[in-house]
């Protein structure tokens, strides 16, 4: 028999879970690499019965962790995944499709297909087989979850996120090179949160040099999350770092899934002109430097009409005394 096609109160619902399931994914940024970061709700008569999320290293995978939780309550249960259900077994583990279904999961919503072959459809065409509702629902909040593993499956590169930290007439420091602080401790201690979702972080070989940062993580419990180091060099990188020698071609980061890129001026014109940036952090604080340096050297625009067009603005918070703005790319 047929089943009845969602509602549109089913689907208002279905949204809400999915984008609960991609909060859950955020705390196996980015600890679940080389796999992605996944998140799982199980739901029956409105109610979470269970939780789950991909753990470090990439197992137990999210819908496995929230199976061993559910137990024998899993049956007849809706799961919320962000992502399809793998469809192949591992010396790691069973298929996420087959435990599913045989845990008695009678309704799987998922977020966005897996591009990986060894799922790409199949794993709901495995679910179906096994008489199992799938619905497929395009959820923006999924993907966005799950950017930096998109991102590297279609582009063979990190999702990377430029952070720019500037006065309100656009200066990164003063003139003589002054730049510590521009922004406040609230805004600083968010570029921390924003360190600990990275696997990777990167600044210029000028930087490195001026500053010498530690680019680690310092919020209490999120130490070890501090990201590997990377410097813009021509040359070679000092101890505790490794040396990216061309933004155009990022394969050196893999298996890294998000990349964030901290400065300065010089490093953050080379990757937008090698338009290697998803995403804009821009932290500005109310102060005004005049004739200090600026934020980006110059990227090759030749008129204002290719300027426009670029970037939407997604996001915007107070800090503190300061001002986050979030931009992700449109074109």
């Amino acid at each position: 028999m047929a089943r009845a096609k969602p509602t549109e109160s089913d689907l208002i619902r279905d949204r809400r879970w999915l984008a609960a399931a991609a909060r859950l994914a955020e705390r196996a940024r980015p600890l679940s690499r080389p796999n992605p970061a996944v998140g799982c709700v199980l739901v029956k008569d409105d109610r979470v019965i269970a939780r789950g999320w991909t753990q470090t290293g990439g197992r137990p995978h999210a819908e496995q962790m929230a199976l061993t939780v559910a137990g024998d309550a899993a049956r007849g249960c809706t799961a919320y995944v962000t992502l399809e259900p793998c469809a192949h077994d591992s010396a790691r583990g069973p298929c996420c499709a087959g435990s599913l279904a045989q845990a008695g999961v009678v309704r799987v919503v998922v977020g966005c297909p897996d591009p990986d072959p060894r799922t790409a459809g199949q794993g709901n065409a495995m679910l179906r087989a096994k008489g199992v509702d799938v619905v497929e629902l395009a959820c923006e909040a999924s993907r966005l979850s799950l950017a930096g593993y998109l991102t590297r499956a279609a582009k063979n590169r990190p999702f990377v996120t430029l952070k720019l930290a500037l006065s309100i007439d656009g200066c990164i420091a003063m003139a003589s090179g002054e730049s510590q602080w521009i922004t406040g401790p609230d805004a600083r201690a968010h570029t921390h949160l924003e360190r600990s979702r990275h696997d990777a972080i990167l600044i210029g070989a000028g930087t490195l040099r001026a500053d010498a940062p530690r680019l680690d993580v310092r919020l209490p419990g999120l130490e070890p999350r501090s990201p590997e180091r990377w410097v813009l060099t021509h040359g070679n990188a000092p101890d505790g770092w490794r040396a990216l020698h061309d933004p155009a071609d990022l394969s050196p980061l893999s298996p890294a899934q998000y990349l964030f890129v901290e400065g300065g001026a010089g490093t953050a014109a080379a990757f937008l002109a090698a338009d290697a940036v998803d995403r804009l952090l821009v932290y500005r604080a109310p102060i005004v430097i005049g004739g200090g340096r600026t934020g980006v050297a110059d990227i090759g625009v030749s008129s204002l009409a290719g300027a426009h067009g670029r970037w939407t603005l997604r996001d915007t918070r107070r800090l503190g005394e300061d001002t986050l703005e979030e931009y992700v790319r449109t074109a």
